[in-house]
């Protein structure tokens, strides 16, 4: 197999789908056990939230520590930190769940960071999407059983069983990123740093992080993205930290079949149409804003289902999945196009940075709505906020002609 397919990115997706396993259980315990020690929904966003706010922070700083120290010594030391962090998920309360959590999206930020810059860099430009796309399927995958699994011990009331998968988990993923055995110019090139880089420089990196943040919103392509991706999380964020408590309040609901149907989605749509998402550099106004009332949609559907039935439950499920499938790999590939070369990579750790901001801010905003409301308005607000996101893809084509 050639591009996307051959084995070195087949090796990286294999490690992709292992290490996300654990957190398509976590998604449905957290917030089931938050709810049965009597924590509130603002309370549990926040936990949830600590995952990718911490990613966030530290996204764009995770190249320099895998230049500084190498790119293998980065990945094997971040699958220990990732596998104590599992664990602490067995013995601890709350305020255990938060730090696993904020260890968790330690680990995340210099995990994905090396292995999509390293993708991105390796391919040429007409297989990118299809590796991005590749890549975020397999970090989707495990949502397929893994809420119905994490949902059956639950109800089960067997969590020791629990224990052992998340021991499990943790182990394998460390043997099979342990095990990595590929000479070094591929090694380097699959987490997209040299081998002969030299670790020198890391200050005046770091100073060019700094003003990187300033291109956020001076560059009209990064800004116009960023804004989308972080207003598209924000929805996903909320449907992840709260539908498995609002699945109970449906009638014959069921939060492990939702985010099944919906991780489901995400891997058939992005494999499928790898191909046709765009990699031309060019903004497709049209193609993104039907992402984005697909996503509205998406989440009207969820709002509904209170009243409507668990069939728009589902339907929301299915919806949301084809835009979440769809949207960051479509963003991602334009700006690998059209950003300066000198500091993409800066760039696109600020961008991919957005998407995790978005996501914890689902859980730390919604959660508050939704003590003060309902589950049901919380989403319905989740939809207006998803609306009002086509004026910036229709400015991200104005924007673009003039840039041109």
């Amino acid at each position: 197999m050639k591009g996307a397919l051959a084995w070195p990115f087949v090796r990286l997706y294999m490690l992709t789908l292992l290490y996300f396993s654990a957190n398509s259980m976590l998604n449905v315990i957290i917030p089931l056990k938050g709810d049965s020690l009597g924590a509130s929904n603002t309370a549990i966003g926040i936990i949830m939230g600590a995952y990718l706010f911490t990613s966030m922070l530290l996204r764009p700083w995770a190249g320099l520590l895998i230049q500084r120290y190498g790119a293998l010594k980065v990945l094997r030391t971040i699958l220990v930190i990732n596998g104590s962090a599992l664990l602490l998920y067995s013995f601890t309360g709350l305020e255990g769940y938060f730090f696993a959590r904020v260890m968790q999206g330690v680990c995340t930020a210099c995990f994905s960071m090396a292995l999509q810059l390293g993708i991105i860099d390796a391919l040429p430009e007409e297989d990118r999407s299809q590796g991005i796309s590749l890549y975020s399927l397999c970090a989707f995958m495990p949502g397929i059983l893994g809420p119905l699994l994490a949902l059956g011990m639950w109800q089960s009331g067997d969590m020791q069983t629990f224990t052992y998968v998340m021991l499990a988990i943790a182990i394998m993923t460390g043997v099979v990123g342990y095990s990595a055995r590929v000479d070094s110019h591929s090694a380097e090139a699959a987490v997209g740093v040299e081998a002969a880089k030299p670790a020198g420089g890391t200050s005046m990196q770091g100073a060019i992080i700094l003003k990187s943040y300033r291109e956020m919103v001076r560059n009209p392509h990064l800004f116009k993205c960023s804004v989308l991706m972080l207003t598209a999380s924000l929805v996903f964020g909320a449907v992840t930290a709260f539908i498995p408590l609002y699945a109970m309040q449906i009638q014959g609901g069921n939060a492990g079949i939702y985010l099944m149907l919906q991780a489901a989605t995400v891997v058939a749509a992005r494999f499928l149409l790898r191909k046709r998402i765009p990699s031309d550099g060019k903004w497709h106004t049209g193609y993104i804003i039907m992402i984005v009332l697909t996503i509205a949609a998406a989440a009207q559907a969820v709002s509904v289902s209170i009243w409507g039935g668990v069939g728009f439950l589902y339907i929301g499920a299915i919806m949301m999945g084809a835009a979440q499938a769809l949207l960051y790999p479509t963003l991602t590939t334009y700006l690998t196009f059209v950003l300066p070369k000198d500091n993409r990579n800066v760039l696109l750790g600020l961008f991919i940075a957005t998407a995790d901001l978005g996501s914890s801010l689902g859980g730390v905003i919604m959660g508050p709505i939704a003590d003060m409301s309902s589950y049901s308005v919380m989403y319905m607000i989740c939809a207006i906020v998803a609306v009002s996101m086509t004026v910036f893809a229709i400015q991200g084509r104005q924007r673009t002609a003039e840039a041109g």
